[in-house]
């Protein structure tokens, strides 16, 4: 596994990183817990040393996995990376969207982040992780209805009180890393980044390479989309978010699907799998630190983990490039959450 440093603290992250949203269950058709642990445990086995988590996946859920798996391993080798400000239990804010949590009942999400919001919030995650501390605090989204300053200032104060080691924000445009860095030094920016979605490359990346900031890359695998193993036909468990997503439209999937199987040669050389593939080119460019990849079970833990042991020559990656150049998908760039 290879580390890399989170921006400009002394935390060191592993560049595979496990992404804990799909475990929570919640608009992923469900969950297994008892395969959600051994997930996490393996990934560990394999050098992954970071977990990224929120509140919002699962409603709590996620986060409860999360520390289950932490009461087994050395906390002081594992770096915690969890969000606040998407609350489904508060209507403060700014209406998000509506949803329906994993007993199908209806729930309404708010991107809020008032400073005490905050504050309860990191204490409810603390208490739900079974920690003292969160490595990296991060802003799920931006709230449009609460000052920058405000939001800011209640990460100081974490700071101050050492509940959280770094401060970080997701979905974040270069502008408003701006303003918030007027009140905090940011660790960080999680953002959407894949092959086949690259828009952070106009601004935030040079943003972050000049100022020496961080970007963890979720969705790198576009969800599930970039292994593979999705198909035009294929059937989607009930309550999965995915099939309502641009790219996960029939023609998208066999487009990108055309794309992959023009990289099999090469994953087949390199004796790795396309997702290995897809993860290694991914933290193989400029200014992305880290990229999240989600597993179900112990296998995909494996799987993801060992991507970071590929190695690619910059033949390789300009062929990648060019094959990625004459894929073109239809319709509009998708939401993310």
């Amino acid at each position: 596994m290879k580390y890399r440093q989170l921006g400009n603290t002394n935390i060191r992250v592993s560049t595979i990183t496990f992404g804990a949203w799909a475990i929570g269950g919640w608009m992923w058709g469900g969950t297994e817990r008892k395969d959600a642990l051994e997930a996490i445990l393996a990934s560990y086995d394999y050098g992954v040393t970071s977990i990224d988590t929120a509140p919002i996946y699962g409603q709590g859920l996620s986060e409860e996995i999360v520390g289950e798996a932490l009461r087994t391993l050395p906390r002081d080798k594992v770096q915690i990376l969890t969000k606040f400000g998407m609350r489904w239990n508060e209507t403060k804010g700014q209406l998000a969207f509506s949803s329906a949590d994993n007993s199908g009942r209806p729930i309404d999400i708010y991107k809020y982040a008032g400073k005490e919001s905050i504050i309860k919030e990191c204490e409810d995650s603390l208490r739900r992780l079974g920690t003292d501390y969160i490595d990296l605090y991060q802003i799920h989204w931006p709230d449009s209805t609460t000052p920058v300053a405000e939001t800011m200032e209640a990460l100081v104060q974490l700071l101050r009180q050492g509940k959280i080691r770094a401060a970080g924000v997701s979905n974040y445009s270069a502008d408003l890393m701006a303003e918030a860095e007027k009140t905090i030094n940011l660790a960080s920016n999680q953002v959407p980044y894949s092959m086949v979605e690259r828009s952070i490359e106009k601004e935030l990346v040079p943003y972050c390479l000049k100022h020496n900031k961080a970007i963890i890359a979720y969705s790198p695998m576009q969800r599930g989309l970039l292994t593979g193993k999705i198909r035009p036909d294929h059937v989607f468990a009930p309550g999965d978010h995915r099939p309502g997503t641009v790219f996960y439209q029939p023609e998208n999937i066999r487009r990108i699907d055309n794309f992959l199987d023009r990289l099999q040669p090469l994953a087949h050389s390199r004796n790795a799998v396309i997702s290995q593939l897809v993860l290694r080119w991914t933290v193989e460019q400029p200014g992305i630190t880290i990229a999240l990849a989600g597993a179900r079970n112990k296998q995909q833990a494996i799987q993801n983990a060992k991507a970071a042991y590929l190695a690619l020559t910059p033949e390789d990656i300009k062929y990648i490039d060019g094959e990625l150049r004459s894929l073109k998908l239809v319709g509009e760039e998708a939401a993310a959450y």
